[in-house]
């Protein structure tokens, strides 16, 4: 008869401890979809699963500041658009005092609408967000980091916009054109409106400078975004690469430990059935 001996006999409980182990660790990781949850597991492999999550941790930073730089752009880009629109209605009421002869409702209209338009833009230019920040820098403008190293300007300054238009070799600000074509409209001559259809025209040409400038910080922040969006993906790939679980390795692998155990157990069952039949006989 087939006898094992005690020493036999604990390695072998051994391995079989070792097959349920194995199994209980692959179960669990097809439930958790996830094949190293502890260092233990692979130190190799945790060790650049960390550097990963780190690098993620900052990349998230570093998109959330992006997206803000964005939407501040987006709502600068809103109000230079209608700062345009607002130019060019009052170049449309100059031109329209200058061309025709106004009675007294209709002056009193074109300055009631070039009033109306002189306070969008100022309202434009001084506008805040819903929490409070201005849509244009005051001064200085705020650089967002986007990158290693890398910050963009979201936004230009409100003195910017509004302020440095040439006239004449005269520096002159958007608010002094508007008021500048209110006068005119209503002194009525046809010089004065003639001078401020001119300003009007470089206050027209300015807010579209502006809107150009503007563009071009909104494609660097796209650009960014993109490049922050390709890193995303490569690091969530690489992780996963390490981290995720091979459900059809894994269940192949659960399969056969399964059967190596069961047939190790009745294996087992058996001799030692023919042991124990061996010392009584």
């Amino acid at each position: 008869m087939v006898a094992m001996t005690t020493q036999a006999m604990a390695d072998e409980i051994r391995r079989q401890q070792r097959l349920s182990q194995a199994i209980a660790a692959d179960q669990a990781a097809v439930s958790s979809h996830k094949k190293i949850n502890r260092p233990s597991d692979d130190p190799q492999a945790w060790v650049q699963i960390s550097d990963i999550g780190r690098a993620q941790a900052q990349n998230g930073a570093w998109a959330d500041n992006i997206s803000y730089a964005v939407g501040r752009s987006d709502k600068a880009e809103t109000n230079l658009h209608e700062m345009n629109t607002q130019f060019i209605r009052a170049r449309e009421l100059l031109v329209r005092a200058s061309t025709s002869t106004l009675d007294a409702a209709g002056k009193a209209a074109v300055l009631a609408e070039l009033s109306a338009i002189r306070t969008s833009t100022y309202d434009l230019l001084n506008e805040k967000d819903y929490q409070g920040v201005a849509i244009f820098d005051d001064t200085t403008p705020t650089m967002v980091p986007v990158s290693r190293g890398l910050t963009l300007e979201a936004v230009g300054t409100r003195q910017s916009v509004e302020s440095g238009i040439m006239v004449n070799s005269v520096s002159r600000t958007l608010d002094d054109i508007l008021l500048e074509a209110y006068n005119a409209v209503n002194a009525g001559t046809q010089t004065a409106l003639n001078a401020a259809l001119t300003s009007t025209d470089a206050g027209l040409n300015h807010v579209i400078l502006q809107q150009s400038v503007q563009g071009i910080r909104s494609d660097r922040l796209d650009t960014a975004k993109g490049q922050n969006t390709s890193i995303q993906l490569d690091l969530k790939e690489r992780r996963s690469g390490l981290e995720d679980t091979d459900l059809t390795e894994t269940l192949a692998r659960i399969n056969a430990n399964l059967l190596s155990l069961e047939a190790a157990q009745a294996a087992f069952a058996r001799i030692n059935r023919q042991t124990l039949f061996d010392l009584i006989s």
